[in-house]
């Protein structure tokens, strides 16, 4: 079992930036992929960004050039960088993390609004 711990959410103006953190504890050694979903009211879940363990990234079109995702494997935690913000980016962020049986955990989620 993996658990993830989310923090680093809240309200920003248009253009300002953000990081999230999540931090992993459990079975950790487990762990192939982290990432980020987010999910806005009425509408699915959807990929922002995911981290592998060999180092490939990959991030949704609406993002790229905007956020980064980067891992600390010395903390257990990764972190999403989220820079030029846009209204269309409030959401709930969701950390995710997949182990090597492709058993998928989440964290509880921390909001994300941006709005002047």
């Amino acid at each position: 079992q993996v658990q993830l711990v989310e923090s680093g959410g809240g309200l920003v103006q248009p253009g300002g930036s953000l990081r999230l953190s999540c931090a992993a504890s459990g079975s950790i050694f487990s762990i192939n992929a982290m990432g980020w979903y987010r999910q806005a009211p009425g509408k699915q879940r959807d990929l922002v960004a995911i981290s592998t363990t060999g180092g490939s990234t990959n991030y949704a079109d609406s993002v790229k050039g905007r956020f980064t995702v980067s891992r600390d494997n010395a903390k257990n935690t990764v972190y999403l960088q989220m820079n030029s913000l846009k209204p269309e980016d409030t959401a709930v962020y969701y950390c995710s993390a997949v182990d090597k049986e492709f058993q998928r955990y989440w964290g509880q989620g921390t909001q994300v609004t941006v709005s002047s």
